[in-house]
């Protein structure tokens, strides 16, 4: 049985040359607002015929890098600046941008685990689903920013996956290291199956995500990163001209290979890492401890490394509680399109 049509109505002409900034409207009654909408800002940037890039950010709302650079290219980006549509969505998730949370502060969704969505649905569930049936049919490539938020802290990288269609994977680890983060990253996700990544993926898409800072803010370092890598992006897949910008120093190429690269809490109490984001490991090292706080006198517990590499993310805040994940673990490698 087929699906309704989305809710979602947008604003703009998606095939109209020029430079358009408007809204995708998604209708909702609530206490507040008894006939409101969502609006999710969207800018369409078009020149001609070309690929049509589609750029994201704020699928989880408390990620400023993406958000920032994103809504600074659409103030700025002029149609004799592309060839081909550049369409810009910097709070993917509008309610949960707005509400400072990784969730919907409307039906408290994640995003980023909706997908595809569902057009009867809650609030969430419909912008997914519009996204998968409407917004992603017209990209060739995706590239969706993300960071670490206010519960982790991670190192700037842009990351590809392992795909069945391997040309594709190809298409999108080129793209990622091009991007131009200090890392680019083959990643292995917990919870892959309701991801924006994998409902791209599955139509085909050169995709990209990025992981660029985290905390709850950005700094001028990680924006810098996020703004380059946007220009890069669109550069590499022929939207804009010129040449890519390499970072000062020689990218790192990683790879996430299974769940072991995870090291999840089985403690609730205050968390000390004792090793820096960026900062080799070995397997079996002690790189975190967990006190309980509940009493005095009893030794923390410690928390090893599963496998050799770099620590890549960590946990943010200092109070832990049990399933949080702690760090994460990725290792070093010379090739990443084997």
């Amino acid at each position: 049985m087929s699906k309704r049509p989305s809710p979602i109505s947008a604003t703009v002409d998606f095939d109209a040359d020029g430079v358009q900034h408007g809204f995708l409207n998604l209708p909702i009654s609530v206490d507040d607002s008894a006939w409101g909408a969502v609006m999710i800002p969207v800018t369409v940037v078009k020149n001609g015929e070309g690929p049509t890039a589609l750029l994201t950010a704020g699928n989880h709302g408390d990620e400023y890098e993406g958000i920032t650079a994103l809504l600074k290219l659409s103030s700025t980006l002029k149609a004799t600046d592309v060839s081909g549509r550049v369409i810009i969505v910097p709070c993917f998730n509008t309610p949960a941008v707005t509400a400072g949370k990784r969730t919907s502060g409307l039906d408290g969704g994640n995003l980023n685990r909706c997908f595809p969505g569902n057009p009867d649905g809650n609030a969430t569930e419909q912008i997914a689903d519009y996204f998968t049936r409407e917004m992603v049919p017209m990209a060739d490539v995706v590239l969706d920013i993300h960071s670490g938020g206010r519960t982790l802290d991670i190192v700037p990288y842009a990351a590809s996956h392992v795909l069945d269609n391997k040309d594709q994977q190809r298409a999108a680890l080129e793209s990622a290291k091009t991007f131009g983060a200090p890392y680019a990253m083959v990643m292995f996700e917990l919870d892959a199956e309701r991801l924006f990544d994998t409902a791209c993926e599955r139509q085909g898409k050169v995709f990209v995500t990025t992981e660029l800072g985290g905390g709850g803010t950005s700094t001028p370092q990680s924006v810098a990163i996020t703004e380059r890598g946007v220009h890069n992006f669109l550069i590499h897949h022929g939207l804009m001209q010129g040449e890519p910008q390499t970072p000062a120093e020689p990218q790192i190429y990683l790879t996430m290979p299974d769940a072991s690269c995870y090291v999840q809490s089985e403690h609730s109490g205050l968390l000390e890492l004792v090793v820096s984001l960026g900062e080799r490991v070995a397997e079996g090292q002690a790189i975190a401890y967990v006190y309980d706080l509940t009493r005095t006198g009893s030794a923390p517990v410690a928390y090893h490394a599963k496998r050799d590499g770099i620590l890549v993310a960590r946990r943010a805040p200092a109070l832990a509680h049990i399933g949080d994940t702690l760090a994460v673990i990725a290792d070093v490698v010379e090739r990443l399109d084997a």
